[in-house]
C-alpha cells in the first residue's frame, strides 16, 4: 500500500470517527501540512465521499450522508462490535421493524472474515438482551442523530412531546440508554439549567447546532441513576403532585437525581412530582421528605382515598394505650 494510499484512508477512519475536525488537528494527527491534507481531502472527494468544508480559524472539514453510501473503514474490534450490536438490535423495537437490521446485518457479516464471524458467533451467544415489554417505536435516525451529538459532543435542539404538548428543547447531550419499554436520552438541558432525561420516541426534528462542549462527567452510578428515575415515570398509576415548602436548590441537594421533574413555584416552595406503582410507594416517596418541613399534595382518587384509610389506620394503632395494646396480642396455646 502506497503511503498516499496510507494516509487517505488514515483520514478517512478520522474522519468517520468525530462529526467535525479543524484542517489543523487533522494535519497533527495525520503528520502532513495543510496542503497536503487538502491534497487527500480531494481524493476522497474523487472516490465518492462527501466532505464538507468550511473556511477560516473555526472552520474544517466533516464527513456528510451522500447520495449513495461509500465503503466504510473499520476496524476488527468495530466490525464485531457493529455485527454484534445488529444482532441485539433486530431484537428491540424500532420502527422500521427488523427487517432493515437484519438486510445490514447480512450484508456486514458477509464480508466479514472467518476468525471475524467466530468472535461475532461467541459474543452473540453470550449476551442475552432482557425480553422487552411492547413500547413507542423510536425512530432510527432520530437515535442516529443523538448517538452522533453524544459521541462528538455537540449542543442539539428537537421538539419534545410531553403531557402538556411539544416545546422546542436545547440540550447538551450525554449518554443514550435503553431500559425495558423505552430508549431515554440523558442531556443538560440548557433552558432549565438542569439534568434530563428524555424517553426518545417522544423526540422529532433533531437538529445539530455546531456548537461544542465539554460535557461534564457523570459516574456509571448517576447514569444509571438518571436512567432508572425516568423509567419510573412510565405509566405510574398513582403519581402525586406535591408543593413543598423548600426551595428547588435545596430538594435537589437532597434528592439529587430523584429530583428530576421539579419546579419553583414561588418563593422558597417547589412542585414535585411523586408516583409509584400504586399509593403505599406514593406514601413512601412522601415520607423521605425532612421533618418540619410542610407540603400539600395532590393525589387523585381512588389512590386518595386508599392512602387516607391506611394513615388513618395507622394514627389509630398509634394512639391506642400500652396496655391495651399488649392485652390485644394474641398468645401461645401454651399461656406464653
Amino acid at each position: 500500500m502506497s503511503d498516499t494510499t496510507a494516509r487517505a484512508l488514515a483520514l478517512l477512519n478520522l474522519l468517520q470517527t468525530h462529526r467535525h475536525w479543524t484542517g489543523q488537528e487533522l494535519a497533527e494527527r495525520l503528520g502532513v501540512s495543510r496542503r497536503t491534507l487538502r491534497r487527500d481531502v480531494e481524493r476522497l472527494r474523487d472516490l465518492g465521499y462527501r466532505i464538507g468544508s468550511a473556511p477560516g480559524l473555526a472552520g474544517g472539514y466533516r464527513l456528510e450522508p451522500g447520495g449513495v453510501v461509500p465503503p466504510l473503514l473499520l476496524t476488527d474490534d468495530e466490525a464485531v462490535a457493529m455485527a454484534a450490536g445488529l444482532r441485539l438490535a433486530a431484537t428491540r423495537r424500532l420502527t422500521d421493524g427488523t427487517d432493515t437490521t437484519i438486510r445490514a446485518l447480512t450484508k456486514l457479516e458477509r464480508v466479514l472474515p472467518a476468525p471475524l464471524r467466530e468472535r461475532v458467533n461467541a459474543l452473540a451467544a453470550a449476551v442475552r438482551p432482557a425480553l422487552a415489554r411492547p413500547g413507542a417505536g423510536v425512530s432510527p435516525s432520530v437515535l442516529t442523530e443523538l448517538a452522533l451529538a453524544c459521541r462528538d459532543h455537540e449542543r442539539v435542539r428537537f421538539t419534545h412531546a410531553s403531557r402538556s404538548g411539544p416545546s422546542s428543547r436545547q440540550v447538551e447531550p450525554h449518554h443514550l440508554a435503553p431500559s425495558e419499554r423505552h430508549w431515554y436520552l440523558l442531556c443538560r438541558d440548557l433552558d432549565r439549567d438542569a439534568w434530563r432525561t428524555f424517553r426518545i420516541d417522544r423526540i422529532t426534528d433533531v437538529r445539530p447546532t455546531g456548537v461544542f462542549f465539554e460535557p461534564q462527567p457523570l459516574s456509571p452510578r448517576q447514569v444509571e441513576e438518571f436512567v432508572a428515575v425516568a423509567a419510573s415515570w412510565a405509566g405510574q398509576p398513582a403519581e402525586a403532585s406535591a408543593t413543598i415548602r423548600m426551595p428547588i436548590g435545596r430538594l435537589r441537594q437532597l434528592f439529587g437525581e430523584w429530583a428530576q421533574g421539579a419546579a419553583p413555584a414561588g418563593p422558597g416552595t417547589t412542585v414535585w412530582q411523586v408516583g409509584g406503582a400504586g399509593f403505599r410507594e406514593t406514601m413512601y416517596a412522601l415520607s423521605w421528605l425532612p421533618a418540619g418541613v410542610a407540603y400539600t399534595a395532590d393525589l387523585p382518587e381512588p389512590a386518595r382515598s386508599e392512602l387516607r384509610e391506611v394513615l388513618e389506620r395507622m394514627l389509630r394503632a398509634l394512639e391506642t394505650a400500652p396496655d391495651a395494646r399488649a392485652g390485644a396480642v394474641p398468645r401461645h396455646a401454651d399461656g406464653r
